[in-house]
């Protein structure tokens, strides 16, 4: 009697001890099927871009890529941030106050692609249109956008997006 239980017992430890061997085996194998699809080195590189803001005087504006995407920062004048700060919120179509969309009042940090139809709007430049209310304009389709960049007239449904963004120190900001 004691002989078969110290067999089954045996039994018992091999059956287990190769399901142990088996498991080990087959995550082994399947490790590189999951690795392959964490992101590439290229891209971890893209998921953040860092940016001097001191060459960007009062009232100029620059564009830098994000992920592919244009991104705006402008730095405003104090007449820009009044009007936006003054800008009735019944007005908006997308109301949402100035100040929630800056961190610090003088930097307007957006994503440059228009709500509607993912046009690139124009006013980056002085020399581009900047719409009736100061900001951008996407020609494609009409949508102004004021100097917060929210949506005040046009087919776009929602304001230019703000990308995550922290200041690393006064003159400079990682996006991302």
């Amino acid at each position: 009697m004691a002989e078969m239980e110290e067999g089954a017992t045996r039994r018992d430890f091999i059956n287990v001890a190769s399901g142990a061997v088996g498991a080990v085996g087959a995550a082994a194998a399947v490790w590189p099927f999951i690795n392959q699809m964490n992101p590439a080195a290229d891209t971890l590189a893209l998921a953040s871009t860092e940016v001097d803001l001191s060459a960007i005087e009062e009232g100029m504006s620059i564009t830098v890529v994000w992920r592919g995407k244009p991104v705006f920062i402008r730095h405003r004048t104090a007449d820009e941030i009044s009007i936006a700060e003054e800008t009735p919120l019944s007005d908006l179509p997308d109301p949402t106050p100035d100040a929630e969309r800056v961190e610090k009042p003088e930097w307007l940090i957006l994503i440059g692609i228009c709500t509607h139809l993912g046009c690139v709007p124009l006013g980056q430049k002085t020399t581009e249109p900047r719409g009736d209310y100061g900001g951008w304009f996407c020609p494609c389709h009409g949508s102004h956008y004021d100097t917060s960049g929210r949506i005040r007239k046009g087919p776009a449904p929602l304001n230019l997006a703000v990308p995550p963004y922290v200041f690393t120190d006064d003159a400079a900001i990682r996006i991302g």
